[in-house]
């Protein structure tokens, strides 16, 4: 039986609009991937402890009002300090081009920005969970 990867699609903070995260997730298991969507106007708190109970090789956040600069890094701190270092972290929505390198530093694997092909957000998965894999079981 071949692993399935496990995301987590997440929308932290107030945002109320969550129709491109759940088309995101809808991609990613029409891929073949276990996705588990948590709904909108989640803290990062409660992000965390769903990546912990679930056992999710990477997390996909989407955000629309502006706090990804505050909210992705406060997920990723979550995680490391959690002992989940080793789970992916990707984001998208509206996030401007000047602050995605800042994102990058901070732990956040990688952003797509509106108009991202799904296409490119499924190869990204598995690329980045495979390679995961493959340094686990070197």
């Amino acid at each position: 039986m071949e692993r399935k990867v496990r995301v987590l699609v997440a929308k932290p903070g107030l945002d109320g609009h969550d129709r491109g995260a759940k088309v995101v997730a809808r991609a990613l298991r029409d891929a073949g991937m276990e996705v588990i969507y948590t709904g909108i106007r989640q803290t990062p708190e409660q992000i965390a402890a769903t990546v912990l109970q679930e056992d999710i090789d990477i997390v996909g956040l989407s955000i629309l009002s502006g706090a990804h600069n505050f909210l992705f890094p406060k997920i990723r701190e979550l995680l490391d300090a959690q002992g989940m270092g080793d789970v992916i972290l990707f984001g998208g929505g509206i996030v401007p081009d000047e602050d995605i390198a800042s994102l990058k530093e901070k732990g956040v694997a990688e952003i797509f920005t509106p108009g991202t092909p799904l296409d490119d957000i499924v190869a990204y998965v598995e690329k980045t969970v495979g390679e995961k894999w493959a340094r686990e079981s070197a």
